[in-house]
């Protein structure tokens, strides 16, 4: 029988945040199929119009789901029993926007939203542009460790180390991700205020951390 010994090494790295990630939410409840779809249409060119203000492309606003659902409501009959009835159709879409992790920026932006009339719930998460380097650094690191820690063993247990016969990887998605702000909604605003102007953001977000682990067997002697 192969004599094998197993170690999992685990790699950790620390990045900085260089990149918002604007999530958006626009929903509503109709009572004509129709009329969801073109008030869907009509917040979401609002939206892009509001972005427009400040610098950014109609395009830049990227989709990611939109459905169109019946919606229904419980109530108590006569006989205090519940029943749903129809309630309308209710739209959802969901998207985003990424832009330099900049407060004047955000600021900038978060105004313009203030001032539009359709009125998204928002998320801001903070990420980086580069992550395939740092999940590269990530995996070469996990692997360092095991190495480390698979030679450590092996001089305590005054055996060789052979041949790498595995290396074992999950392959899970990795997030660089750090939220400070939970999903909230803008403050509608009123719509004479000077275009422009921007709030004062004072967001630091936290580095952030990230680790991923992998398993390597050794032959031994």
């Amino acid at each position: 029988m192969e004599k094998t010994i197993k170690v999992t090494g685990k790699g950790t790295v620390f990045v900085k945040p260089d990149l918002i990630r604007l999530s958006m939410k626009l929903e509503g409840v109709c009572e004509k199929y129709e009329e969801a779809l073109r008030q869907s249409s009509e917040q979401t060119e609002q939206l892009k119009l509001c972005f427009e203000k400040v610098g950014f492309l109609k395009a830049d606003l990227k989709t990611l789901s939109f459905h169109i659902n019946t919606e229904y409501e419980n109530y108590r009959d006569k006989k205090n029993e519940w029943k749903k009835k129809f309630a309308g159709y209710k739209f959802i879409h969901e998207m985003k926007i990424e832009f330099e992790a900049d407060n004047q920026l955000l600021g900038k932006v978060l105004y313009a939203m203030s001032h539009c009339q359709a009125k998204p719930e928002f998320q801001i998460t903070y990420t980086i542009k580069n992550e395939e380097d740092a999940k590269n650094m990530l995996l070469k690191r996990a692997v360092e460790d095991s190495k480390k820690k698979a030679k450590i063993l092996a001089e305590a247990a005054e055996i060789t180390l052979g041949n790498i016969i595995c290396i074992d990887y999950s392959w899970e998605e990795i997030h660089f991700a750090s939220s400070p702000v939970n999903r909230m909604a803008v403050p509608y605003a009123a719509m004479q205020e000077e275009c422009g102007i921007g709030y004062d953001i004072n967001i630091q977000p936290d580095t952030i951390e990230v680790s991923d682990t992998v398993t390597i067997i050794w032959e031994i002697e």
